[in-house]
């Protein structure tokens, strides 16, 4: 069976919603959690309105008002479904709150203006784990999948849909109010609102699956949240550098892939084509925040990055320096990710062999044994040493773990290179 709708309506209704759903998800998700108190309801409703977008669009075309139009629609499943379950009191009240058309937030003196921020901060209740807000904001709010999220957390998948469970069940069972908290409540959300954002901006920077490595509008969205929290809370060090944190790293974005889209490791990039503007806004907010003395996981990783993209040459950067700022961050954080990240800065400042040690002992904890770029960084130190079936192996391991196609390709491109080395003596 074929469409009667021309190509190019089709591909236009397609952009429409796809736009809509990074512009009005967490929107049309927040007002059904807000009326229904009921997060899995208002998922499957909001979802259901993004499917009949694509059938009503291509014949009415796209509305006016999108977020609007999804809006009412997703209201109007909510109560569709309320009606078919309606035995009681409790239900018909259901039923005349989403039938009212209530606005999803009224003025209050959280001082946080921004709807998306504003939902970011609402969702991050105390009342759950960091993990936990964390994980549920990705996942109702930015729209991220499930295994997008497990792979941010290096959980398998199933592991974190349980606990996405157990966290809907929680605010319902515990009656958690879905609301901005006010102005001085705020401090005690910052951590995991920062948290939604880094990982926001990461799956962004560095897609955990796809055929695209940098998913340009999620870096732009988390950065202009990051601002916008900057602007809101200017004395939070930690903020502002999170913010210099994500812009030295955007600096680089357009030096990151070729033209084909395939991967350009730091080394190799055209830093011609780096950001020179917004590489000198987060040295300026990085010095800043230091100024405070109360430096945190974000300002060191800003100072890395800061590390990276003020070197005029691949040869100019401090590698001694860097590996001293991940040994700072893994006391911070003692995380196996900046252990690693720690041992490949100690590879190029003290050689091969010593950023090797460390990599054997991560990978003797287990701790990282499904995450390729543990496997890409222990195949590259081996192929530095010359130790070519070794570097096969892990680079095949590495090939086998990544979930995009741009990291696949490199690491095909580098099996390929040690194996013919190999062969051809």
């Amino acid at each position: 069976m074929t469409s009667d709708v021309p190509a190019d309506v089709e591909v236009d209704v397609e952009a429409a919603v796809s736009a809509a759903f990074h512009d009005e998800w967490g929107r049309v998700v927040a007002t059904l959690i807000r009326v229904t108190g009921d997060w899995d309801v208002a998922e499957e409703c909001a979802q259901d309105a993004f499917v009949l977008a694509v059938q009503h669009w291509r014949r009415d075309g796209v509305p006016r008002n999108p977020g609007g139009w999804l809006t009412t629609t997703a209201r109007n499943r909510a109560i569709d479904r309320a009606r078919r379950v309606s035995t009681g009191a409790s239900k018909l009240r259901e039923v005349a709150v989403l039938s009212s058309g209530d606005e999803p937030f009224r003025p209050d003196d959280s001082g946080v203006v921004d709807d998306r921020l504003r939902l970011i901060f609402t969702c991050c209740h105390p009342a759950l784990s960091t993990d936990a807000q964390v994980a549920l904001t990705l996942r109702t709010l930015a729209g991220l999948t499930t295994a997008e999220i497990s792979r941010a957390f290096l959980v398998p998948e199933p592991t974190m849909a349980q606990r996405l469970v157990r966290a809907k069940h929680k605010i319902r069972n515990a009656a958690i109010p879905y609301r901005v908290p006010p102005g001085h409540l705020l401090p005690e959300r910052t951590n995991a609102v920062l948290a939604v954002l880094y990982l926001l901006f990461n799956e962004g920077y560095a897609a955990t699956a796809g055929a695209d490595l940098v998913r340009q509008g999620l870096c732009v969205e988390a950065i202009r949240l990051g601002r916008t929290l900057a602007e809101l809370m200017p004395d939070e060090p930690e903020v502002v550098g999170l913010l210099a944190l994500m812009l030295a790293h955007d600096a680089r974005r357009a030096a990151r892939v070729d033209g084909n889209g395939d991967l350009v490791l730091l080394d190799a990039q055209d830093r011609r084509l780096w950001d020179t503007v917004a590489i000198e806004e987060a040295v300026a907010l990085l010095e800043g925040a230091l100024r405070r003395g109360r430096a945190g996981p974000y300002q060191v990783q800003a100072s890395i990055a800061a590390c990276h993209a003020t070197a005029r040459e691949a040869a100019d950067t401090d590698w001694a320096e860097i590996a001293a700022l991940y040994g700072e961050l893994a006391k911070m954080t003692a995380s196996p990710v900046v252990e690693l990240n720690r041992a490949v800065a100690v590879a190029m400042a003290d050689g091969p062999e010593v950023g090797l040690t460390i990599i054997d002992t991560i990978e003797a904890s287990g701790r990282l044994n499904d995450y390729h770029l543990l496997w890409a960084a222990r195949a590259d130190l081996l192929r530095r040493l010359d130790r070519r079936e070794e570097a096969a192996v892990a680079y095949r391991q590495a090939h086998v773990l990544a979930s995009t196609d741009a990291e696949r390709r490199y690491l095909s491109r580098r099996l390929h290179e040690v194996t013919r080395a190999g062969v051809g003596g």
